[in-house]
């Protein structure tokens, strides 16, 4: 990368995490039971053009890397953030591929379990059910994988036209599941060749593994400072040796997970296609992401103790949003069955070379 790419990248992250920084520091928001903090930061971060950082110039969008709206992302899950920038980014970016210039507002995109499917009519319209649609009743607009007869295509649909029965994850962040019966779309456009279902849950596991990671790196930091200043038989705890293993295996877990969730992100934003080498990369950095916060979480809790499960604490923000997000855009098991299909049908020496070779 040129050292012009590099300044932008770091233009682009450093604007959000000043934002983050400046109007969603966790331990303000969770002592504001009003949620007054969510339309400030929203326009902030539409002012910067932030929540279509992934769709080109030319359909309304910021235009920006892949790299750097990755690096948003994994800012966004530092910060534990419970609005939906990452998935207008990622409905702005669906969008994008059937050239369909997204609207204002906050958006989400559907289907996010790999089971769920969404059928396009002859005359049009749309039926099916998608569950676990994250921040469905938050936003306008969502952005809907569909099937035909033709093939595929997305459709913009405003949220007062389908069913949204309320749903909430783990960290009480909306968990929707919306129901189409008959649903008449605002816009919709055929998808390219070679783009399908698979697809969108690869981009959305590397988002929500970026985020993954984020929400580790920063129960880490939180989990270290704790064992530092707390004092126990005259000393900080984290002199103590079980306490200090417990920090170390909380440490592996971050980086590892880091590890893997930078580097589907990087294959990823240099494919010009989803090809087997994205596949394994995604699907990996989905599985041990998602197995880092499970492991991740309960070290934390466990370091902090009682005070760790109280709403006072900033804590549960970062693991519950971690582990909540295992589940989206199909969970590690799902991912380790089709992993494993993946390569007892091509065979793992024609396929490791390709993720080597990056």
């Amino acid at each position: 990368m040129a050292e012009g790419d590099h300044q932008a990248e770091n233009i682009v992250v450093a604007t959000a995490e000043k934002i983050f920084s400046d109007l969603a520091d966790p331990q303000t928001i969770n002592h504001d039971k009003d949620d007054r903090w969510q339309a400030p930061l929203w326009e902030a971060l539409s002012d910067a053009g932030l929540p279509l950082a992934l769709v080109p110039e030319h359909l309304g969008g910021a235009g920006v890397d892949a790299a750097d709206g990755f690096g948003v992302l994994a800012a966004a899950g530092r910060f534990a953030l419970s609005v939906p920038l990452a998935e207008t980014m990622l409905a702005g970016w669906l969008l994008a591929q059937a050239g369909i210039a997204p609207p204002e507002g906050e958006m989400t995109v559907a289907p996010v379990r790999p089971q769920d499917a969404i059928t396009l009519h002859a005359d049009g319209t749309l039926s099916g059910r998608a569950r676990g649609v994250p921040f469905a009743k938050a936003s306008r607009h969502i952005a809907v994988l569909v099937s035909g007869t033709s093939g595929l295509s997305v459709a913009l649909v405003p949220t007062d036209r389908p069913r949204i029965d309320t749903g909430l994850n783990l960290a009480f962040d909306g968990s929707d599941s919306v129901v189409f019966d008959r649903v008449e779309p605002a816009r919709i456009a055929a998808v390219p060749v070679g783009f399908d279902q698979t697809s969108l849950m690869l981009m959305g596991g590397v988002v929500r593994s970026l985020q993954i990671a984020g929400a580790l790196d920063s129960l880490l930091a939180i989990t270290v400072k704790y064992a530092s200043d707390r004092i126990a038989f005259e000393k900080p705890i984290a002199k103590f040796q079980a306490v200090q293993h417990n920090l170390a295996k909380l440490a592996g877990e971050s980086a590892a997970a880091l590890a893997a969730a930078t580097s589907a992100a990087d294959a990823l934003a240099n494919a010009t296609a989803f090809d087997d080498a994205v596949f394994l990369e995604a699907t990996s950095a989905k599985i041990r992401c998602g197995e880092a916060a499970e492991k991740g979480a309960a070290i934390a809790h466990q370091v902090h103790g009682a005070i760790g499960f109280t709403t006072e604490h900033i804590l549960h923000r970062h693991s519950l949003r971690a582990l909540a997000w295992r589940d989206d855009f199909g969970s590690e098991s799902f991912w380790a069955v089709e992993l494993g299909k993946r390569i007892a049908a091509r065979g793992a020496d024609e396929l490791w070379p390709l993720v080597a070779s990056r």
